[in-house]
């Protein structure tokens, strides 16, 4: 389950472990489908997901690690996220 794997780590950490490991973030806007959005928000009344933003973090996470993982870390891309599991 995608989002149980992306909420789960975050829901165990202590608030002065998740500051520690803030990156910067950029502001984007998307558009996504109408049943997209419905299924994200029940997501976040069950409490399996704190926000929209986060559910698509998660889910674009998810993505590049599946489908690109040996070819990203091969460049380098995941190096950033490592350096702060390890900080």
């Amino acid at each position: 389950m995608i989002f149980a794997i992306c909420f789960s780590g975050a829901k165990n950490m202590k608030s002065s472990d998740k500051k520690k490991t803030k990156t910067s973030m950029k502001n984007i806007t998307i558009n996504i489908p109408e049943n997209y959005d419905l299924n994200i928000q029940k997501l976040i009344k069950m409490k399996l997901m704190p926000s929209r933003s986060e559910a698509i973090r998660c889910a674009l996470r998810e993505f590049l690690h599946r489908e690109y993982d040996k070819n990203l870390e091969l460049l380098g891309f995941f190096d950033d996220i490592k350096e702060e599991i390890v900080d």
